[in-house]
């Protein structure tokens, strides 16, 4: 790559930065002081040839690049410690990073409101769902049968949501594990969209 071609890659990708769109090829002419556009375009051209960009068709601004096009749907989605799929357990939310996901291929939407914790215990191993297990859980209401994270009468746990007229409680995936029903509260943290499982 040319030092001139350099310089217009970056000016291409600090420009959409700044404006969220690509600048067009009169404005690459005046920034560069080209002396005319066809400067500008044969610039794009060699650098869509050397793979740095790709020029979708039919559309004057529509530059992509392509390291962003492989990294577009991968999101960085925070760890919040363990979480009990035993007893209901203490648990402490201290951010412990991110472990960084690829929703698409998990069928999160974007915009979902996500978080991880990793598992702790085997009371759900009849959902698949084991120790050391990470789960990625979503900011949202429950429905029936979902499996959630709860604040269950002060302790968090990794359960199954159900609901019995009306009322909600606790459900192990687990016959060693009794049902939790809710003696005083009953907060649900977030439901379980995807499961990650280091292999072995």
């Amino acid at each position: 790559m040319t030092q001139r071609q350099a310089e217009i890659l970056e000016y291409l990708k600090s420009a959409q930065r700044k404006t969220g769109v690509m600048p067009s090829t009169r404005e690459i002419q005046h920034y560069f002081k080209f002396a005319s556009q066809t400067a500008a375009m044969s610039h794009l051209r060699a650098l869509e040839r050397k793979g740095v960009i790709q020029r979708l068709p039919g559309k004057a601004r529509a530059v992509v690049f392509p390291e962003e096009l492989d990294r577009e749907e991968i999101v960085d989605i925070p760890v919040y410690g363990q979480i009990a799929a035993g007893m209901a357990g203490e648990v402490d939310q201290e951010k412990e990073g991110c472990i960084s996901i690829d929703i698409a291929t998990l069928g999160i939407p974007r915009s979902a409101r996500t978080f991880a914790l990793k598992v702790r215990g085997d009371s759900m191993i009849d959902a698949h769902i084991c120790h050391g297990d990470t789960v990625i859980l979503e900011f949202r209401e429950p429905r029936d049968r979902d499996v959630v994270a709860a604040l269950i009468d002060g302790e968090t746990t990794l359960k199954r949501y159900v609901m019995n007229k009306g009322k909600p409680y606790l459900h192990a995936e687990n016959e060693s594990f009794p049902d939790l029903i809710p003696a005083r509260e009953l907060i649900i943290q977030g439901v379980l969209v995807a499961l990650l499982r280091k292999a072995a």
